[in-house]
């Protein structure tokens, strides 16, 4: 049955054209730094460059520095489309009433639960792939090598980190059927995480939200640093208890509707 589901859930993001435009805006979010820099002085130039006197002076990037620049777009724009993605995942059917038409069969509410987030994922998962290969792919050409074993641990550790997003904004699905509230609650859940994260420093480092921090290190010194695995444990750990309690939320509000 969960296959059932996953299948049905796949094919309506494809009929949504999610399957397109998602890839599409992680593509972008993922090369706009690294080429917008690396051209930058062209781009100066070519509006009428500087007036007569005035200098700056660009830093010059590496490539384990282009790789991090689509990881902070991510981390703030890629954080918003995911949760923009998520938000009416469960709630949406609940407000249109969709979701009562669906459970009526023999579903059980594990099942619906699992399929709606690992459709999220797949979609999610997939499109940040795509993204950081286009990212590779103009590092490599305007900066610098980076190891393709070194992006495939970049896209592991990183993508850890965004199903954290997705399955803290499934958890918020199972309790309201408003998806403006569960954006904003997913939203205020995160930013409250790396705030936590940022000022309580090293007694943190094992936080989901130094995930970004720790792969820096990862790409200056060729090395897994024992933080970053600390902080992927800890990241799945989480992913398992909120996703249980998912389930168990969605449980506890349809058993007590139907009371």
């Amino acid at each position: 049955m969960t296959t059932v589901l996953f299948k049905k859930e796949l094919l309506e993001n494809w009929r949504n054209k999610k399957w397109i435009w998602v890839p599409l805006v992680f593509i972008l979010l993922a090369i706009m730094d690294p080429i917008t820099n690396y051209y930058l002085p062209d781009i100066l130039e070519a509006v009428g460059g500087m007036a007569d006197g005035a200098v700056i002076e660009l830093p010059d990037f590496s490539a384990a520095d282009a790789i991090m620049m689509s990881l902070s777009q991510y981390s703030m724009l890629g954080v918003l489309v995911t949760v923009l993605l998520s938000m009416g995942a469960i709630s949406g059917e609940r407000k249109s009433g969709v979701l009562e038409l669906v459970l009526v069969k023999p579903v059980s509410y594990t099942k619906f639960v699992v399929a709606k987030w690992l459709s999220l994922l797949s979609l999610i998962w997939s499109s940040f792939i795509i993204g950081m290969l286009a990212s590779w792919y103009y590092t490599n050409l305007l900066y610098g090598d980076i190891a393709f074993t070194m992006l495939l641990a970049v896209i592991f550790y990183y993508g850890l980190w965004l199903i954290f997003i997705c399955t803290i904004s499934i958890f918020y699905n199972t309790l309201t059927r408003s998806p403006g509230l569960v954006a904003f609650l997913t939203i205020g859940t995160t930013l409250v995480i790396s705030l936590l994260t940022s000022l309580l420093g090293t007694r943190t480092a094992w936080s989901p939200a130094n995930l970004s921090t720790h792969l820096q290190e990862l790409l200056i010194t060729g090395d897994i640093p024992s933080a970053l695995i600390y902080a992927a444990i800890v990241s799945v750990l989480l992913i398992i208890i909120v996703l249980l309690a998912s389930i168990y939320s969605f449980k506890q509000v349809f058993n007590n509707r139907n009371e």
